[in-house]
C-alpha cells in the first residue's frame, strides 16, 4: 500500500497536549541545556475561519498578511483587528483568484511569497499547478487589485500528488522553491529534471548566482515531497520531508546536497547522501510548514495532527515536542508573525481530515515571554 493509501486507511487523530515523540532521533546530549527555551506555546485567538484548504502565507510590511486557498485559488489578505490586548478575528478581503492554477488532489494553488523589495515594486510570488506543469508567477499587487500573473519559472513536472509548492526568499535575496517527485520517485535523482528538488532562482527567475551548477535552478536533490522550508537566525536553511512509509524527515539543507530519495528513506549513514538531523514515525508526522521563532523550529504534521517544537542549538536540533495534538486537527502551515509569534493554518478540509463547522482556521499561537 501507498504511504498516501495507508494514511487514508488508517490515519489517526491523536489526543492531548505537549505530547514528546519517542519516535524521534534522540538529542544531543547538553541540547536541553544549551537550548534557547521559549515560553509555553497558546493558542490566544482564531484569526480567520471558514477557509477551504489555506496553504500558503505571507506577510506584508505593514502586518497584514496574503493567503492562498490551494482548491478555490483564492488569493486573500487578513488584516488582524485587535480591541485593547485582545486579538480578534482578521478582517478578510478576497482579492482575486490564480486562473492559471488547476486544483487536484494534492495540486493547486500553493505557496506564496512577498518580495524582499515589496514597499518598491508591490510583488507577489505564487506557486500553483496548471495544465502543463508547476510553474512559479509573480504578480503585482496594487492595493487590493491583483494584476495579470506572469510566469517566471516553468516546466516543474506536475502530479496529484508531491507537488512541493513552498516559496521562501533567503537573507540572500534569492528565491527556494520546494518541489516534489509527483509520485515517480526516479526524478528526485535525475539532475535534469527540477522535480524532487529545492530550487534557487531570482525574482526574475533564473538561476541564482553561486548555485552549484551556473546554468541551473538546483540547489539540492534527492527530496520526495519538501512542503516545509524556513531559515534561522544564523541564515541556514531547514526543510521539512514527507517519507514514504517508515520515516519523515527535518533536514538541514547544504548547497549540492543529495538527500538520497528514493535510495534511501530516513538515515541511511552513506556518504554519498545528507543524512535527516531528526526523524519521526510516518503517523507521527506527514510534515509541511516550516518556521523558525524565538529559537525554535516549529512544523506542521498533517497526518500527525500537532504542531512540532524542535528547539535549535547552532546546528543541533533539540528533542521535539508535539503541542495541540489532535485538538485541532490536521495542522498544514505555520508562519512567523511580524510580532515573532504564530499562524497556524489547519487542512481539515482537503479531503483527508474530519472538519469541524469553523473549519478551515488560521489559529493565532503567542509563544508568551
Amino acid at each position: 500500500m501507498t504511504r498516501r493509501g495507508a494514511s487514508l486507511a488508517a490515519a489517526v487523530l491523536l489526543t492531548g497536549v505537549l505530547t514528546a515523540c519517542a519516535e524521534a532521533a534522540d538529542p544531543p546530549d547538553d541540547a536541553d541545556a544549551t537550548s534557547r527555551s521559549p515560553g509555553v506555546p497558546t493558542v490566544t485567538a482564531t484569526v480567520a475561519s471558514g477557509l477551504a484548504v489555506p496553504w500558503g502565507i505571507a506577510f506584508l510590511p505593514d502586518g497584514s498578511a496574503i493567503v492562498t486557498e490551494r482548491d478555490s485559488r483564492r488569493v486573500l489578505r487578513l488584516i488582524p483587528t485587535s480591541e485593547g490586548e485582545a486579538p480578534q478575528a482578521a478582517e478578510i478581503i478576497e482579492l482575486g483568484e490564480i486562473e492559471e492554477a488547476v486544483p487536484e488532489v494534492e495540486a493547486g494553488l500553493l505557496g506564496v511569497a512577498v518580495s524582499p523589495d515589496f514597499a518598491a515594486d508591490n510583488t507577489l510570488f505564487f506557486y500553483a499547478t496548471t495544465d502543463d506543469d508547476n510553474t512559479v508567477f509573480k504578480v503585482t499587487l496594487d492595493g487590493d487589485e491583483l494584476g495579470e500573473p506572469t510566469p517566471i519559472l516553468t516546466g516543474i513536472p506536475k502530479g496529484v500528488i508531491h507537488d512541493g509548492g513552498r516559496l521562501e526568499f533567503g537573507p540572500d535575496g534569492f528565491l527556494y522553491v520546494s518541489t516534489g517527485e509527483t509520485g515517480d520517485p526516479s526524478q528526485a535523482q535525475d539532475f535534469r529534471s527540477l522535480a524532487g528538488k529545492i530550487l534557487r532562482i531570482t525574482t526574475e527567475g533564473d538561476p541564482a548566482p553561486g548555485n552549484p551548477e551556473p546554468d541551473s535552478p538546483v540547489w539540492s536533490l534527492g527530496h520526495r515531497n519538501v512542503q516545509g522550508l524556513a531559515f534561522d537566525d544564523a541564515g541556514k536553511l531547514w526543510a521539512s520531508e514527507f517519507g514514504d512509509s517508515t520515516f519523515d524527515e527535518l533536514n538541514l539543507v547544504t548547497p549540492g546536497g543529495n538527500y538520497g530519495w528514493p535510495l534511501i528513506e530516513g538515515t541511511g549513514g552513506e556518504p554519498d547522501y545528507v543524512d535527516p538531523l531528526l526523524t519521526w514515525s510516518t503517523e507521527d508526522a506527514s510534515p509541511s510548514g516550516l518556521a523558525f521563532a524565538d529559537g525554535t523550529l516549529w512544523m506542521a504534521a498533517l497526518r500527525g495532527a500537532r504542531l512540532w517544537q524542535i528547539p535549535l542549538t547552532g546546528e543541533r536540533p533539540g528533542e521535539p515536542v508535539g503541542l495541540l495534538a489532535g485538538e485541532y486537527g490536521r495542522i498544514r502551515t505555520v508562519v512567523t508573525t511580524p510580532d515573532g509569534d504564530l499562524w497556524v493554518a489547519t487542512s481539515n478540509r482537503d479531503g483527508r481530515g474530519d472538519p469541524a463547522e469553523d473549519d478551515d482556521r488560521i489559529l493565532l499561537v503567542s509563544l508568551g515571554d
